[in-house]
């Protein structure tokens, strides 16, 4: 008797894309994610890779009659991608403050972020090293602090992300494509 699946064991940091809001998503799992839209960008490089976090609060419904709770109301849900982007860039910049001006000329480039108001919400995606998964992230804004440390060494500054997740008007807040090895 199999004990397990070990073609669903997933493994490694995988790569991660952005993109405008609307931009079409993949479909398959083969079809490069610049072919599907040249509007889906790769992320580059990141201190760590990245963490999805998903969490559902709840609240129980008792009544007097019973010990236990008759019910569990789902009172609200939130899902969010975090990473911190290795590459010191202008476009970081602008993509980890959600907008922002980039100009550039005589030889520097210059960012500023977004007035209050302008923050523009953005698609993720990522996909698995081995290609047998896919994960986009249909309407995200990054909520998370920056701090930008600069140490010593072979320390590099990083620019953290969290970016949480917004229900799209008309679809579910994520997609995950899997290889069908994966199925069960």
């Amino acid at each position: 008797m199999a004990r397990g699946n070990p073609n669903a064991i997933a493994l490694g940091p995988g790569r991660l894309f952005i993109a405008p809001l609307g931009t079409t998503e993949p479909t398959d799992l083969t079809t490069p994610w610049e072919t599907v839209s040249v509007a889906w960008v790769p992320l580059g490089y990141t201190d760590e890779g990245s963490n999805f976090t998903y969490s559902v609060d709840s609240e129980t419904v008792n009544v007097a009659e019973e010990l236990d709770p008759i019910a569990v109301a789902l009172t609200a849900r939130e899902g969010a991608l975090a990473f911190a982007l290795a590459e010191m860039t202008a476009k970081n910049m602008q993509r980890a403050l959600n907008g922002g001006s980039i100009v550039a000329g005589t030889g520097i480039v210059t960012f500023e972020p977004p007035d209050l108001g302008e923050e523009v919400r953005v698609m993720l995606g990522w996909e698995s090293e081995d290609g047998e998964e896919r994960w986009i992230y249909r309407k995200a804004l990054q909520t998370g602090g920056l701090d930008i440390a600069r140490r010593k060494g072979a320390e590099k500054a990083v620019i953290p992300c969290e970016f949480k997740l917004e229900k799209p008007a008309a679809a579910k807040l994520f997609k995950v494509i899997f290889d069908e090895a994966r199925a069960a």
